[in-house]
């Protein structure tokens, strides 16, 4: 998925020049529940797939097809913390909260996601909390030991694997890119003479990390990426879905970012903002990211 002027600009086997400034990490965060609100972190163990604790839950239907906050945007006001033994606990606005264990041992579940049609139920107090939440029959499921590979078209090669995440373990944002983005997005509003929206926050697209001190979109045409110590190959630039349309403060959908990402970022189809990655394998003993390290792209 390479930009139209990246394809044309850059021939096979050819690294396109990066320019040398100094990037580094400006904020980590882990959403141990797929498509519920993210948990930010100061430091984050480096796994085969992804952040430790990173969207190794999800929710599904009772058949089990994946059910994420494209479709029920009440997920996103749910969040979900680590706790002890790759547990969550689960919390509602208001405090209202359960703890949910492992379920080592559970009878394996049949699942819809891409690569992955098993998973481990984590039972009845879970889903009972999660449904009466959002208001209809749901499951919370655990990924467990199950390798899920990244597909071929999404930049997968043998031996990677993924999380319950989309497309690939980590997903990268910039601060620059944002800031263009704002704006554009201002400019788009005084074109047509709307009232500015308020400022987007990282969060509407919910990065595993931001990153500062780069050119706006100079991520577009990085092939590698270490950071710190950590290397990571780059598997795609990110398309953008209807989810980055949803307000986090109160679940109201409008037509930005994706109007104006469609103005600027439109190719092959979709809109585009960020990068995905996967480690590097196999990866070192104690492979850990923190904020303020440096990050060096290739």
């Amino acid at each position: 998925m390479t930009p139209p002027e990246l394809s044309r600009e850059v021939g096979p086997g050819v690294m396109p020049e990066v320019p040398e400034v100094a990037v580094r990490v400006s904020a980590l965060t882990a959403y141990p529940v797929k498509s519920m609100a993210g948990v930010d972190l100061g430091a984050a163990v480096v796994e085969e797939q992804g952040l430790r604790g990173d969207r190794r839950w999800a929710v599904v239907d009772p058949d089990g097809t994946k059910v994420t906050a494209r479709e029920e945007h009440a997920l996103l006001a749910l969040r979900a913390e680590p706790t002890e033994g790759g547990g969550v606990r689960l919390l509602a606005p208001g405090g209202d909260a359960v703890d949910v264990a492992v379920p080592l041992g559970a009878a394996s579940v049949r699942v819809g996601f891409s690569g992955q049609d098993r998973a481990l139920p984590a039972g009845p107090a879970a889903d009972a909390w999660l449904s009466d939440r959002v208001g209809r029959a749901l499951r919370l499921v655990w990924q467990g030991d199950t390798v899920r590979p990244i597909r071929d078209d999404l930049g997968g090669q043998d031996g990677d694997r993924n999380s319950l995440s989309d497309a690939a373990p980590l997903h990268v944002t910039s601060e620059s890119s944002l800031q263009r983005l704002r704006d554009w997005m201002l400019e788009t509003a005084v074109e047509r003479g709307e009232e500015p929206a308020e400022p987007l926050g990282h969060d509407r697209f919910r990065p595993n990390v931001v990153i500062e001190g780069a050119e706006p979109f100079a991520e577009d045409g990085w092939r590698s990426v270490r950071i710190g110590d950590v290397p990571f190959r780059v598997t795609m630039v990110c398309d953008r879905c209807v989810m980055t349309t949803v307000d986090r403060a109160d679940l109201s959908t409008a037509k930005e970012p994706i109007r104006t990402l469609a103005r600027h970022r439109r190719w092959e189809g979709a809109t585009w903002f960020g990068i995905r990655l996967t480690p590097v394998l196999p990866l070192a003993g104690g492979a850990v990211i923190r904020v303020g390290d440096a990050v060096a792209p290739g």
